[in-house]
Order: structure tokens, then sequence, then C-alpha cells
């Protein structure tokens, strides 16, 4: 199954996968370098990837946008606020071997979010 789609207030293209497999299939398959991962920090729960095709800094209101499905997406949901990491994807890696959806990550920043569900739920 395709991931879920979702366009950002400022008009980027954001995809969650809400399982492993497209968990997998985001960070393996469609990521490119230059797009922005994120993920609850410490906890289970969808990659987000923000299509990037400038390479330049996200605009804050689609950052918050992503980072807000990330926390919805997780096992935190139910928190006030909930951390997420936030990378290039370039520095998200899958190990050889790891189970579907298992990446390790770099150069990180963190914002503390509410859990905000997709736009129609």
């Amino acid at each position: 199954a395709e991931p879920l789609r979702f366009t950002s207030p400022d008009g980027y293209d954001v995809l969650a996968g809400k399982n492993n497999r497209q968990n997998d299939y985001i960070c393996v398959r469609l990521a490119r370098p230059e797009d922005v991962w994120l993920h609850a920090r410490g906890v289970a729960g969808a990659h987000v990837l923000v299509r990037n095709p400038s390479g330049g800094p996200l605009p804050a209101p689609t950052l918050r946008f992503a980072a807000g499905l990330a926390a919805f997406f997780s096992r935190a949901s139910g928190s006030r606020a909930v951390p997420v990491d936030y990378t290039l994807a370039k520095h998200v890696h899958k190990p050889k071997g790891a189970r579907p959806g298992m990446v390790l990550y770099t150069h990180q920043s963190t914002l503390a979010v509410p859990p905000t569900p997709p736009p129609g739920e």
C-alpha cells in the first residue's frame, strides 16, 4: 500500500507511512537527499517525508505541519506535546539486515509539537 499523501500549508508534498513497510518504502525508495525526514522521538510511529525540490530551508508552517503529523501518527499521540526529530533524508540510513522501517539518523533537530490530525480527520 502507498503511504498517505498530504499538502502542507505552503504547498509542499508530505508523505507519511502508517506501518513498517510504508516507512521503509518512504526511506529507501522515495526519499531524495534534500527531502526532510521526520519521526517522533523515542516511540514507534510514522516516518514523514517532506518533498523539498529546492533543497532550501522549509517554511516554518510546513515544518510544523509535518511534525504534527509525525506526532499524530505515533504512539505518543495522546500527549500534549511530542518531541519530533527532523533531518535531511541524506542523514537517514537503514542498517544492513534491519527489519522494515528501522533506520538510524544523524544531524537532527527537534521540535516539540502537539499531535495534529491530518486535514479531513
